[in-house]
């Protein structure tokens, strides 16, 4: 998996979706995530259409939400996704939430019969703790490909990735700027003052340290750029250390049908 990319949760505007998709595409980004219930999986796919990469070397998720997860709208909700990227297939397709018509038992085996059938190429999860993903590996017969968190410096998520080594999960880390409360640490601000980088850049380069793939939203050139000169940035295990105690525990989002955090 790409060990950045792009977040379009709240990029409802289709032109500058589009616009977005397509510059971050053509500044070397090379996976892109979406949702159903983001609004946008037409926008995103007019902005891979439209940029000068080819389909097959973007990488694709998108989400079911949780109202279609019982098997039979799971394939047709996936199919419809689909058509409106207009693509053939998805890289990753998540659970966006185990809530609502989730049931392990005959949600997952209807995403597997979408992998089986060349729609999808591999099962992701997304919000689960790790008593889900047992029961998803459970369900599987493996374990999930990936498991889709928020995760940034504010909220490192030690157990989950303690979990993703153990069972060779990948982790993807949304909201990794914390919906910009990391712009105001004064922590991560003394560390991107020491390397002469911005604090967005020093949360994403932590979260690469972890072995985690993020994906900030961006709509502007300059932010996407931002965004992805952090590839360059390594912090030293000063800097590591130093944000894995930080004292402070903040969970950006965590609507009333989530998990019992």
């Amino acid at each position: 998996m790409p060990a950045l990319g792009l977040g379009t949760w709240e990029n409802d505007d289709p032109t500058q979706c589009t616009e977005s998709v397509r510059t971050a595409l053509e500044t070397g980004y090379r996976h892109v995530d979406t949702a159903q219930i983001y609004g946008n999986e037409a926008a995103v796919g007019e902005g891979i259409a439209a940029a000068d990469v080819d389909r097959d070397d973007v990488f694709l998720a998108t989400k079911v939400w949780i109202d279609d997860l019982a098997p039979e709208d799971v394939a047709a909700s996936t199919r419809e996704s689909l058509q409106k990227l207009d693509t053939e297939y998805a890289d990753l397709l998540y659970v966006h939430w185990p809530a609502g018509e989730y049931d392990p038992e005959e949600t997952l085996p209807a995403f597997a019969e979408l992998r089986d059938d060349g729609l999808i190429d591999r099962i992701g999860v997304s919000n689960f703790e790790p008593h889900h993903l047992d029961a998803a590996a459970d369900a599987l017969g493996e374990a999930p490909f990936a498991n889709q968190v928020e995760m940034h410096p504010l909220l490192r998520q030690a157990e989950l990735r303690e979990y993703a080594d153990a069972n060779d999960i990948e982790l993807v880390g949304y909201s990794p700027l914390a919906r910009g409360e990391i712009l105001d640490d004064p922590t991560i601000a003394d560390i991107a003052d020491k390397h002469g980088v911005s604090a967005a850049q020093v949360s994403l380069a932590w979260l690469r340290e972890k072995g985690v793939t993020a994906i900030p939203k961006a709509t502007g050139e300059n932010h996407l750029r931002d965004n992805w000169a952090s590839l360059g940035i390594e912090l030293d295990d000063e800097d590591v250390e130093t944000i894995d105690t930080l004292g402070r525990t903040d969970r950006q989002l965590n609507p009333d049908f989530g998990p019992d955090w």
